[in-house]
C-alpha cells in the first residue's frame, strides 16, 4: 500500500470519525432541545402562569381536618376508655408516654387541658394535613424532630383514644 493510499485511509477514518461526532451532537442537541420546548400543560399554552396563594383560616385551635365538633362523654365512657388503652398500648406507647416524659414524641400529660379535643382526634386520624397546614403541629415536629406515622385509626379508634387521654389527665 502506498503513501497516498494510507493518507485517503487516514482522512476516510477521521471524516467517518467527524460524522459520528456531529450526528451525536445533533442528536444531543435534538434530545435537549425536545424536553425543553415539551414541558408544561398543553391546555393552557396561550394563559399566563397563575400564582397559587395559600390563605392560612384563622386558627381556632381545632386543627385542620375532618373533625369539627367533638361532644364529650360525662362521665367517661369506660367501654371507649378500656378500649382507647389497648389501642395505646398497641400503637402509641412506644413514642408516647403517659407522664410529661418526651420520648420519640411528647408525652400525653395535660395534654386534654392544652388542646381542644378537636384538635386531638385531628392530630391522630389526619396527622399528614395536620404536619402541612397546622402551626402548632408543625412546631411540634420542629421540636420533637420525628414525624408522626399514620397509625391509620377509625374516627371510632381515634374517639377511644381520646377518651383514654382525658381519662389519664383526671
Amino acid at each position: 500500500m502506498g503513501p497516498e493510499v494510507a493518507g485517503a485511509m487516514i482522512n476516510f477514518k477521521t471524516k467517518i470519525i467527524l460524522m459520528k461526532k456531529i450526528t451525536l451532537f445533533a442528536a444531543i442537541l435534538g434530545i435537549v432541545f425536545f424536553y425543553a420546548c415539551s414541558g408544561g400543560d398543553k391546555k393552557n399554552t396561550n394563559s399566563k402562569p397563575t400564582k397559587k396563594v395559600k390563605t392560612e383560616k384563622p386558627d381556632d385551635g381545632k386543627g385542620v381536618g375532618g373533625i369539627t365538633n367533638v361532644e364529650l362523654n360525662d362521665p367517661l365512657n369506660a367501654a371507649m376508655v378500656e378500649d382507647g388503652k389497648g389501642i395505646y398500648e398497641l400503637k402509641c406507647a412506644a413514642c408516647h408516654k403517659l407522664s410529661d416524659q418526651r420520648v420519640v414524641g411528647p408525652g400525653w400529660a395535660g395534654i386534654t387541658d392544652r388542646r381542644k379535643p378537636e384538635w386531638i382526634m385531628n392530630m391522630t386520624l389526619n396527622i399528614d394535613v395536620m404536619l402541612e397546614e397546622d402551626k402548632v403541629a408543625r412546631d411540634m415536629l420542629k421540636e420533637c424532630l420525628v414525624r408522626m406515622p399514620n397509625q391509620n385509626l377509625t374516627e371510632a379508634d381515634g374517639r377511644a383514644v381520646l377518651e383514654f387521654m382525658y381519662e389519664n389527665d383526671k
